[in-house]
């Protein structure tokens, strides 16, 4: 008797795996039994905020790169687990929870919106999603409240005057 040969399935993204749970309706569905994200393990604050700052602050940052912020409040753990490794997939920069960075080309930018567009319109739900373009000059001025980072010595605006 032969053996069957198995075929090697196609791995498929995120965006077709949320389709796929919308057509099998995404409400009745359990919850992931793994952690929807490795919130344990995202980098300190302050190796965050390094990181925006290195992304501004590239000296070739090409001229047609679009930066921007997404921001999210997605209630189902399966669509933000989804979500959150498109939005990695794509380059996107987590800074916090459910912020993060972007700084691609524009037609990864426009296709960011188009599939986030379809994810919420693909269930009903309370969910939001923004997305925010920002300048380099508006990122330099942020403010951080509350844990202690010297967004000063970051961007080396700290003068050291000498009597």
């Amino acid at each position: 008797m032969a053996k069957k040969q198995r075929t090697k399935r196609q791995p498929i993204d995120h965006l077709q795996v949320l389709r796929r749970l919308q057509s099998a309706g995404i409400d009745g569905l359990h919850p992931i039994n793994r952690p929807s994200q490795a919130l344990d393990k995202l980098p300190t604050l302050q190796e965050r905020i390094n990181q925006l700052f290195n992304i501004i602050q590239q000296p070739s940052r090409p001229a047609t790169n679009m930066l921007f912020f997404v921001m999210y409040d997605i209630e189902s753990d399966k669509v933000r687990y989804h979500v959150v490794k498109y939005l990695e997939r794509q380059g996107c920069l987590r800074i916090q929870k459910s912020i993060f960075l972007a700084d691609t080309p524009a037609e990864t930018y426009q296709a960011i919106k188009t599939d986030l567009a379809e994810v919420q319109s693909l269930y009903e739900n309370h969910d939001s999603i923004i997305i925010c373009p920002v300048s380099t000059d508006l990122l330099q001025a942020m403010s951080v409240i509350g844990k202690s980072v010297s967004l000063d010595i970051i961007l080396k605006n700290k003068n050291t005057l000498f009597f």
